[in-house]
């Protein structure tokens, strides 16, 4: 190649460097996908004696499961069901992302129990956020080790009633209520009304939701609506016409002694505080 002054200089191209440099940039940025990926993975850890059974092709024996979705349905189970010495912990999923903080605490897992006496019943209380792309892989995972046959589901969650629609606003001043979803399989009465069009459910009850329509096993949602954002006892009680349901499966205390429920308003109120 000659310049306008007739100085020869050699033929250099780039383009062959610049195809090493962005495939070089593709492969690091599929890395770091891949990493992403395997650390927003959802993981199950059961009890030895529950994971020696799964591997080796059992299911777990579940004829009611019982979700809690939310700060206040995982309290109400905790007050009105597991404050007996009759449960026992059977594993917990693990997750992360960015609400987690990267820390594995309490907050980041979802506990399972089963009745010591009747172990076909299963509760799990899900008090940690669970982004949108780990929805379907927790609902996959969890009902891939239950036996799905005469399997009854029942999701307690809480949403804001500030998401409910309604042509009549002034209904919403009597939050916090109760509003029911179920799949077409479900053949119960629900304890309250149904959710009116066009409200929808959103979170892990929808997926869970979602997966029992496909699969065809009765379930339903009980949806609470309150105007408090956070844990909240008024809130949580919500819940009680629930419990003539609930009662079927497992043994409830449908008269809770004042000092469990002053223990849980008292943790509530403490962990809602800024300042301590």
């Amino acid at each position: 190649m000659a310049t306008f002054f007739g100085e020869v200089l050699s033929v250099y191209s780039r383009a062959v460097e610049e195809d090493e440099e962005e495939v070089d940039e593709n492969e690091e940025d599929a890395e770091i996908l891949r990493e992403l990926e395997e650390k927003r993975e959802v993981h199950l850890h059961w009890s030895p004696e529950v994971s020696e059974s799964l591997k080796s092709g059992n299911k777990l024996p579940c004829s009611d499961f019982i979700l809690a979705v939310g700060h206040n349905a995982a309290r109400f189970l905790s007050v009105y069901a597991l404050t007996s010495e009759n449960w026992d912990a059977l594993g917990r999923a693990s997750v992360w992302n960015e609400r987690s903080g990267g820390v594995a605490s309490e907050e980041s897992t979802c506990v399972f129990y089963r009745p010591k006496d009747n172990p076909a019943v299963l509760i799990c209380q899900v008090t940690c956020y669970l982004a949108e792309d780990q929805l379907f892989q927790w609902t996959e995972k969890v009902f891939d080790c239950l036996q799905l046959r005469q399997l009854n589901v029942t999701v307690l969650s809480e949403s804001s009633v500030s998401e409910f629609k309604t042509a009549d606003y002034l209904s919403s001043s009597s939050a916090p209520f109760l509003r029911s979803l179920h799949s077409a399989a479900f053949s119960g009465k629900p304890v309250c009304k149904s959710l009116e069009q066009p409200n929808i459910v959103t979170g892990l009850q929808a997926a869970v939701l979602n997966h029992c329509e496909v699969h065809r096993i009765p379930s339903i949602v009980y949806q609470c609506y309150s105007d408090v954002i956070g844990p909240d006892s008024v809130t949580m009680e919500t819940f009680k016409p629930t419990l003539t349901k609930l009662g079927k499966s497992i043994k409830l205390d449908p008269s809770p002694s004042a000092d469990i429920l002053r223990k849980i308003v008292r943790t509530t109120n403490i962990q809602s505080n800024l300042y301590i």
